[in-house]
């Protein structure tokens, strides 16, 4: 494992100024990070672990402001799971969360945690970074692109790279038209998730998550998160679906539908939305929508994955029958 010192921040202005000296990275549930640092995956380890959970006022809550939900970027992902507030009126979040990891690491993993994570491809996780990757060092290779592709991207490379988002309430986030606040700005969930070296987000080495908030929804609309993996426990999603959906009268007036396990970052499924909207859900509308998106991705998807587009389809599918 490779050797660090460890500093408690006991505010967040002492743990961005900590963050912001030298090879450091923040721990919380540290049930991603100390795996990695654990395998010797990368040749830039941090030196400095920065511990935020000693930070007053805690980073640990879920509340209704006003109508907008507000979740502390230290909440588990086992509270968010449990939150009758979360269910009740952002139901995809707290299925989201229900459905990620196992009960132990629920209860240890925090939703910052979760949309901070690293990739999770095995070239870029072999231990002691047996692959110098393209996400470790810009003059690296995606080695997935002709090796193991088996769980990648099926909507094409962004910067070269294949592998996926791995979280599962990031694309519950971006359905949700979620906020996330960090200590030096707030971002539109849908603009968070980006490529930034080892990261699958847009912070500065010296910003941290600190509070998620999600709006109310409109009168009539529910909301579904669907998730396939190999394993019901302790699995990453091959392929999920994030579907909030409006409707008046029997008819769909919005849907936002987004896609995990698919792309680098969540995917909005624009074909299958734009597919329902105007519509009634139905067997034969929720099967075209998902049938758009699958159309989207086959020019894609690669010859060891394309089996996740078949899956997509049907995600979308039966997240728009749940919604009615």
């Amino acid at each position: 494992m490779y050797k660090f010192t460890h500093a408690n921040a006991a505010t967040i202005a002492e743990a961005t100024a900590a963050l912001g000296k030298g090879k450091t990275q923040v721990i919380a549930g540290g049930t991603d990070l100390l795996t990695y640092m654990k395998g010797m995956c990368s040749p830039n380890p941090p030196t400095t672990l920065v511990n935020i959970k000693n930070i007053a006022p805690s980073l640990d809550y879920i509340k209704v402001d006003g109508t907008t939900l507000k979740i502390g970027s230290l909440t588990s992902l086992a509270d968010i799971a449990a939150s009758t507030v979360v269910s009740g009126g952002w139901n995809v979040l707290a299925q989201a969360a229900r459905a990620a990891a196992s009960p132990e690491l629920r209860s240890q993993g925090t939703i910052g945690g979760n949309i901070c994570q690293k990739p999770r491809c095995i070239y870029y996780r072999n231990e002691l970074n047996s692959f110098n990757c393209l996400r470790k060092d810009s003059k690296g290779t995606c080695f997935a692109l002709v090796g193991v592709n088996t769980y990648h991207s099926i909507f094409g490379a962004v910067g070269g790279c294949i592998a996926v988002c791995p979280s599962d309430t990031a694309p519950a986030l971006v359905a949700l038209g979620a906020s996330i606040v960090t200590s030096k700005k707030t971002w539109a969930a849908a603009d968070f998730f980006v490529i930034k070296g080892e990261q699958i987000n847009s912070l500065d080495a010296d910003e941290i998550v600190t509070e998620i908030q999600v709006p109310a929804l409109a009168a009539g609309t529910k909301s579904t998160y669907l998730k396939f993996a190999f394993r019901k426990a302790i699995d990453f999603p091959l392929v999920s679906c994030a579907a909030v959906v409006t409707s008046a009268g029997g008819t769909v007036s919005k849907a936002s539908i987004v896609l995990g396990g698919v792309y680098n970052s969540p995917k909005r499924a624009t074909d299958a939305e734009t597919s329902i909207t105007g519509k009634a859900v139905s067997t034969a509308t929720a099967d075209t929508a998902g049938a758009a998106t699958a159309t989207a991705a086959t020019p894609t998807a690669l010859a060891a994955n394309k089996y996740k587009v078949q899956i997509a389809k049907t995600l979308i599918k039966r997240a728009l029958l749940a919604s009615v």
